[in-house]
């Protein structure tokens, strides 16, 4: 169903739209992106460094949705695993179908970088989410995540 929209890999021109995006995901999810980000060291680690992934949701020549990712080590499965930072669609975009495309994406990226595992969370009020990932049959684990501001 994804008619005319793209799934592919963000390009400098995008970062713009990402930015617009990661501030309408935050709104979404309740929170706030602080002041202080400097959006170039994101466009750096995407762009140059390449230990942040970045896809995007192109309808005609706009971008109306994305993802972040990177490659994380677990000490318990000793091995990697890819995390899923952000995924977020345009209210225009979603019920299309393209969720679903854009973790398939994903995980062909995790097991391209020999991943056979991926992690990532959501709010708990985000109901409608939690119920795209266990269509997925993706599993949650009732933890507490904490942010330390050194």
């Amino acid at each position: 169903m994804l008619g005319e929209y793209t799934i592919r890999e963000a390009k400098p021109g995008d970062m713009d739209e990402i930015i617009g995006l990661s501030y309408e995901h935050a709104a979404f999810e309740r929170a706030e992106i602080p002041a202080h980000v400097d959006w170039q060291v994101l466009a750096d680690h995407i762009f140059h460094h390449k230990d942040v992934y970045c896809l995007v949701v192109e309808d005609q020549d706009q971008v109306v949705g994305f993802a972040t990712l990177m490659k994380q080590f677990s000490t318990w499965d000793a091995a990697y695993y890819l995390y899923l930072d952000c995924l977020y669609l345009k209210s225009i975009a979603r019920g299309k179908g393209l969720g679903q495309v854009m973790m398939q994406k994903v995980a062909a990226l995790a097991k391209s970088h020999e991943c056979g595992l991926m992690q990532w969370q959501t709010p708990v009020f985000n109901e409608p989410a939690i119920r795209f990932y266990e269509r997925l049959g993706a599993a949650s684990q009732d933890k507490k995540r904490f942010f330390w501001k050194l």
